[in-house]
């Protein structure tokens, strides 16, 4: 499930991505921050994503 909530985070930071660039063309800047605000979301859920990975390994090595 991990690996599944990884993909999901990072291809929500490409859309992100491709909206702030479409926005940064465009010259709309609520594409802008809609882009950036995906990227921060996919950003936070990766990190959620690590510190569960490494609280089950740290439980799996005691």
């Amino acid at each position: 499930m991990s690996n599944e909530n990884k993909v999901e985070a990072t291809m929500k930071n490409m859309e992100g991505k491709a909206q702030e660039a479409l926005g940064n063309i465009t010259g709309d800047p609520q594409d802008q921050a809609e882009g950036k605000e995906k990227q921060a979301e996919a950003a936070a859920q990766h990190t959620v994503e690590n510190v569960k990975e490494a609280a089950k390994q740290k439980i799996e090595n005691r």
